[in-house]
């Protein structure tokens, strides 16, 4: 059952946000008359607040506290007082028992009093209500179960009779309803679960192994027997529209699932090697809403550079970093923004990963003659306003690239390089000549991708002698001026986030600095054994070189990528692990990995 908010009240709550304007709520009342929905479901449908701020909103209303549920760190025991098909009935959840025996409840709609009342005979009367949002709870019901080893298990041993011979696969072995089906299933629904990014069934010289990419590492989850590889290829390859036959060259595609409230989209390729066929599958959640630029990490002079750019009417704005390093995600969240229904957006990508809605996304197709260079030429004469290129490859791409920039276009790419001072010289090799660069290129952001500490999994220690000296020779830490940069920098981060609060009602952690008198009074740690537990999500460090008069000269001049951050360094731009350092001081991540995605080996 669905909570609803009443109309008046759904107005009520837009008008308290601040964050709707009285235009935007006129348009909204008069696409109710036409649609004919309720108020909630346009607000929600048309981005003008996210889910958890309306809820937030509406439990302060009616005096409920709001819960945000991370479905990973539940307990099953606590979990289990209520059965899952009662969870689901009433979208209940019961997430955890304080010291005094007091049960925490969280619900979509605390005001269902059907439902209340008859958890209250389940569980008895000493139970505390929270109110949580539709697909946080579902996220949490998703957790009863988790036990991927055992119902594979079951499957598979159903399905040892059937698949005898690993090379023959019958039509009844990839069926919908058939085991191998039921492997898949299981397969993908668990890494979702989990938050896995991406999913590898690979086939090992006696077994399959299958892993999944969580927060950047990549785990072995499983291992099935060697028999059943080749009809769970051809499972696969059946949702992804593949040749089944065609088992000796790489092949690409991709299929949807609905799992929980969310819809996701599976990239699949498949590559022979030499013990069979080997399958991964990217997981994109296409549910997901693009985030803003603080969420994703950027503050202080990274947010001003990079905001600053982006009002520019044109030039280029280049995204660097390896893959995997979050490039794709800051340019969506960044080409969602920009969206708007006066400007003509146009994409060519490889592959297209995020969908946006009122954007013109061009697939690479090199089969059919459709490269980067071809596909940016015919954008060229689309008339768009904003074009993203998603790599700048080689001379060609990056020529029409910068002759886009010089005719009036906004531009967006990514370059594969260290950090963003190479990014310029990369150019330079590609044949495009000093003084193009100089006067096309706005910003240079440069990024990498870091494990999120989770507080309950962490402890805060008081560094020795030791620590601290590592800690400044791997930070380049050497005097007392450099310390109290540090310091400076961490009082802005706590004021940034400061305002965050203000502006979105979330609740930060630690405001006060881990420096001090020209040292480092605490840094943050896991508590035990906890492992990869204390980690959850992952967070942007960033560095934003913006192209001021003084660089643009040093490009003409052809200084070395060394010169070229000295003297952005000098005009206030924050490296990466300048960045990285801030957030570990504030607990947002640990030192080591910092050092692990920023050191330049």
């Amino acid at each position: 059952m669905l909570m609803r908010i009443s109309d008046a009240l759904v107005i009520g709550l837009l008008k308290e946000s601040r964050k709707v304007n009285d235009e935007q709520l006129h348009k909204l009342l008069e696409q109710q008359k036409t649609e004919k929905r309720p108020l909630q479901d346009l607000v929600l449908k048309n981005n003008l607040l996210p889910e958890a701020d309306l809820t937030k909103l509406y439990a302060a209303k009616i005096d409920v506290p709001f819960v945000e549920l991370v479905p990973k760190n539940l307990r099953r025991e606590v979990l289990g007082l209520i059965p899952e098909h009662i969870a689901r009935q009433y979208n209940a959840v019961l997430f955890d028992v304080t010291k005094d025996g007091i049960r925490l409840l969280a619900m979509e709609d605390p005001d269902d009093v059907q439902a209340y009342s008859f958890l209250q005979k389940q569980l008895g009367s000493n139970l505390k209500v929270y109110i949580a949002t539709r697909s946080n709870i579902l996220a949490a019901i998703d957790q009863y179960r988790t036990n991927i080893g055992s119902e594979l298990t079951q499957v598979i041993a159903a399905n040892d009779t059937t698949t005898a011979v690993e090379e023959e696969v019958s039509e009844a072995d990839v069926a919908e309803d058939s085991p191998v089906a039921k492997t898949v299933n299981l397969i993908i629904e668990y890494a979702i679960k989990q938050g896995a990014s991406d999913i590898h069934i690979e086939p090992r010289e006696d077994y399959v192994s299958i892993r999944y990419r969580i927060d950047g590492q990549l785990r072995e989850t499983n291992q099935l027997p060697k028999k059943i590889i080749a009809a769970l290829v051809s499972r696969i390859k059946i949702l992804s529209n593949l040749k089944i036959d065609e088992r000796r060259a790489p092949q690409d595609g991709r299929f949807k699932v609905t799992f929980g409230s969310g819809q996701y989209a599976l990239r699949v390729s498949t590559l022979p090697i030499v013990d069979g066929e080997k399958v991964v599958m990217r997981i994109l959640n296409e549910s997901s809403k693009a985030s803003n630029l603080r969420d994703l990490g950027f503050w202080g002079s990274n947010l001003e550079n990079l905001e600053k750019a982006l009002t520019m009417p044109n030039g280029m704005i280049l995204f660097t970093g390896p893959t995997g390093s979050g490039k794709s995600t800051s340019l969506f969240s960044i080409l969602s923004r920009l969206n708007l229904p006066s400007v003509n957006i146009s994409t060519v990508e490889d592959p297209v990963e995020y969908k946006i809605p009122g954007v013109n996304q061009v697939q690479v197709n090199p089969l059919a003659g459709m490269n980067f260079a071809n596909g940016l030429r015919a954008l060229l004469r689309q008339d768009p306003n904003i074009i993203m290129v998603g790599e700048i490859r080689d001379s060609e791409t990056a020529n029409l690239a910068v002759q886009a920039a010089l005719t009036g276009h906004l531009v967006f790419s990514t370059l594969h390089t260290n950090n963003a001072a190479t990014s310029l010289p990369r150019l330079l090799d590609m044949g495009i000549e000093p003084f193009l660069i100089a006067s096309t290129v706005r910003a240079v952001v440069a990024q990498r991708l870091v494990r999120k500490l989770v507080p309950e999994s962490t402890e805060i220690f008081r560094p020795d002698e030791t620590t601290i000296k590592r800690v400044q020779t791997a930070f380049n830490l050497t005097s007392r001026e450099d310390m109290d940069r540090i310091h400076n920098l961490e009082l802005q981060h706590i004021q940034a986030g400061m305002e965050a609060v203000l502006d979105s009602s979330k609740v930060i952690a630690h405001a006060e600095p881990s420096t001090k008198d020209g040292g480092i009074t605490r840094l943050w740690r896991m508590k035990g054994q906890a492992g990869a537990a204390s980690f959850r999500g992952r967070l942007g460090v960033y560095e934003v070189l913006s192209v001021s008069p003084a660089i643009q000269k040093l490009i003409i001049s052809g200084a070395s990528s060394e010169e070229l951050q000295e003297v952005a360094i000098k005009e206030g731009m924050l490296t990466m692990q300048t960045d990285g350092l801030v957030k570990a001081l504030q607990g947002q991540t640990t030192l080591e990995e910092i050092m692990r995605v920023t050191t330049e080996r």
